[in-house]
């Protein structure tokens, strides 16, 4: 498309997601414009359309992805959703912008790798993370080769009170796909796969817990509970994830437990000349030098304009310049197949191995 056009978008999913996605979209308006959006609630969407002065409400996802004046859909509705609504939009000719995890498990991921394989349309997953100030300074020095062979790496995310919307969609495996590893752990896999250099996983160790949920303990402020429904997804997981390379990643989340935390999330990547150390809003270089421990904080810049203005701005620039997203349908899908191991991992008491190959192209 020529760069002076603007992009037309359509949002599918008009709750707290959608509600952020309108938010920043907005604020690039030279780039692109807000065209259409719809929600299975129309009262919410079309409250939004007033909020955000979006000109059309549409009956249906359906309805909106079939129009011929949107050339991109952003996708925030529940996990069960994800795959049918990115492929319809993928064959409908859209671009696609998917709130992670990109599937409900790898099947649904492989889905939508496969149409995007088959297509030139840009699909990007929702990573915000990656376009963090200080994870992106880190990623400079990594880059950089600061750090040296980063060989191992451990990443989580402990809530102690964070079971969001308890027997809403969040704790039904059916429409989740799972609890905080799906939920929270898909975001710190993805950010520590990335920093790691994007290694090649191959086996997976993991187990997954729930002592809090299925008690209706440990409930978080995140969504409207509904006790009429149900909890039958984890609400800690842990896994070892070995790579390729020899390299291995440690993943622990959790929505409640019984620790000593301060509830952010955390990556720390130890590499043979350096370690980095990322903690909420703070991070951390770490070397030696004169037979001395270095150590040099990493800072978020004052005027910084924030990780999703960054990311809707990677996307739009996708689908002007024809480039693939740094967090492409492949990076989803890996994700998905990590996640989908771990849960085996727990119900059998085995290491698996990952079977890359049903899918495409190589990692």
């Amino acid at each position: 498309m020529s760069h002076n056009e603007k992009i037309r978008i359509g949002i599918i999913g008009a709750g707290n997601i959608g509600s952020v996605h309108a938010t920043e979209f907005s604020k690039l308006a030279e780039l692109c414009e807000i065209a259409a959006i719809t929600d299975a609630y129309l009262p919410l969407a079309e409250e939004r359309a007033r909020q955000f002065s979006i000109p059309l409400v549409a009956a249906s996802p359906e309805e909106l992805i079939a129009r011929d004046d949107i050339d991109a859909v952003i996708i925030g509705v529940p996990n069960q959703f994800h795959a049918p609504l990115a492929v319809q939009a993928i064959k409908s000719g859209k671009h696609v912008l998917l709130e992670k995890p990109m599937g409900i498990n790898s099947e649904a991921a492989r889905s939508i790798l496969c149409a995007s394989e088959a297509s030139d349309k840009i699909v990007m997953v929702a990573h915000q993370m990656r376009w963090e100030s200080i994870p992106m300074q880190i990623k400079e020095q990594i880059d950089r080769g600061e750090l040296g062979r980063i060989y191992t790496a451990k990443t989580g995310w402990y809530r102690r009170k964070g079971i969001p919307g308890w027997g809403t969609w969040f704790t039904r495996m059916d429409q989740s796909g799972g609890g905080p590893l799906i939920d929270i752990g898909v975001h710190m896999l993805d950010l520590a796969l990335y920093l790691m250099g994007n290694p090649k996983p191959v086996s997976v160790y993991g187990s997954t817990y729930a002592e809090f949920g299925p008690n209706r303990k440990g409930i978080g402020t995140w969504g409207k509970p509904n006790w009429e429904g149900h909890y039958d997804v984890e609400d800690l997981a842990t896994a070892l994830i070995k790579m390729e390379d020899g390299s291995t990643l440690s993943l622990e989340v959790s929505w409640a437990v019984h620790m000593d935390t301060d509830n952010t999330p955390f990556v720390h990547l130890m590499g043979s000349e350096g370690g980095a150390s990322y903690r909420g809003d703070k991070g951390k270089l770490l070397t030696e030098k004169f037979d001395r421990a270095i150590d040099t904080d990493i800072v978020k810049q004052n005027d910084d304009e924030g990780e999703r203005l960054r990311l809707s701005r990677h996307f739009l620039d996708c689908i002007r310049e024809g480039k693939q997203p740094i967090t492409s349908a492949l990076t989803g899908y890996t994700n998905n197949l990590i996640l989908d191991a771990i849960y085996e991992s727990s119900r059998t008491g085995n290491e698996v191995k990952l079977d890359w190959s049903s899918q495409g192209g190589d990692n």
